[in-house]
């Protein structure tokens, strides 16, 4: 099992950074519960994982939690089953819970048969919203949740993590790897874990190596990320590509979505949106080829 999975919290105290989400979730969830969360942040930030502790907190179990990924369904018939479905009784627990993530892709018809159910929602229903990209929904339905912003955590709060993973895992690791792992992982605990990961896999003396490769392979996917934002050409894509040939397209993916985000949010390039929709849809069946293909047409487009 990675120590993404083995580590991830399963309860609000376990939460690492992001204190001030935490404690306002936690004093919702003992009196004046709303019945639509909104999370938002970057990608590996810990928005599903806070979804998920959301509706253990509420009680759902069993088939009335039902966790849903709109990469899968972004159409109008899903929610207003989801919305036939709302008004019976749970059959396992007090309430149920539908987890919707990376909820702006939903279509426009889609997120307005959503909004119907918002603005009405039983009192035994509840609805968690994930989101990279809050500014893709409806205003009407961001205006129906109670918003959370998970941000990337500090240097301090990431070498806090790590250190209570290393002790978990009975290791020893010298502060430079720390640093390097921290400096990679640009605030998101996934990706520091990640990292973390090949890096125990190796014995002491390589392990700096090995964070090393990783700050190589994320300087390459830096540069990925700043030739297809300027609109470079396909040749020197194709020569970063090479050398990137052996890594995980999905952390490659992450990477450029997050980078594009940065770009977004800080207003310096309008086509980081055009990339960041090229790159939206997970590589887990198409591989480094689907990685390849979607640099390609972001190049040629």
């Amino acid at each position: 099992m990675s120590l993404y999975h083995k580590y991830r919290p399963t309860e609000l105290t376990s939460i690492v950074g992001n204190q001030g989400v935490v404690e306002s979730l936690s004093g919702m969830l003992k009196k004046d519960t709303p019945h639509v969360f909104l999370l938002t942040g970057p990608t590996g930030c810990g928005k599903t994982t806070i979804g998920r502790i959301i509706a253990t907190e509420l009680g759902a179990v069993g088939s009335d939690f039902a966790e849903m990924d709109t990469a899968d369904f972004r159409g109008i018939d899903t929610i207003r089953k989801i919305r036939e479905t709302a008004h019976f009784s749970p059959l396992n627990s007090t309430c149920r819970v539908w987890l919707m993530d990376e909820c702006h892709k939903l279509t426009g018809d889609a997120q307005s048969a959503l909004l119907k159910i918002l603005e009405d929602t039983p009192k035994h229903v509840y609805f968690i919203l994930c989101t990279t990209d809050p500014q893709k929904l409806l205003p009407t339905i961001k205006g129906r949740c109670s918003l959370f912003e998970m941000a990337p955590l500090e240097e301090k709060e990431m070498f806090s993590l790590l250190r209570k993973v290393i002790k978990a895992e009975d290791e020893v690791l010298e502060k430079v790897v720390y640093d390097q792992i921290i400096q990679d992982s640009f605030g998101h605990p996934r990706n520091a874990l990640q990292i973390l990961d090949k890096v125990l896999r190796v014995d002491p003396e390589n392990r700096l190596a090995v964070a090393t490769k990783a700050a190589e392979n994320q300087s390459q996917s830096i540069e990925l990320c700043r030739i297809l934002l300027k609109g470079g050409g396909w040749k020197r894509v194709r020569e970063i590509l090479k050398g990137l040939k052996n890594e995980d397209p999905e952390s490659i993916r992450r990477h450029v979505l997050g980078y594009c985000q940065s770009v977004l949010l800080n207003g310096d390039a309008d086509n980081a949106g055009l990339v960041m929709e090229e790159m939206i849809e997970p590589f887990y069946n198409t591989g480094f080829p689907g990685l390849v293909f979607a640099c390609y047409s972001i190049v040629k487009g």
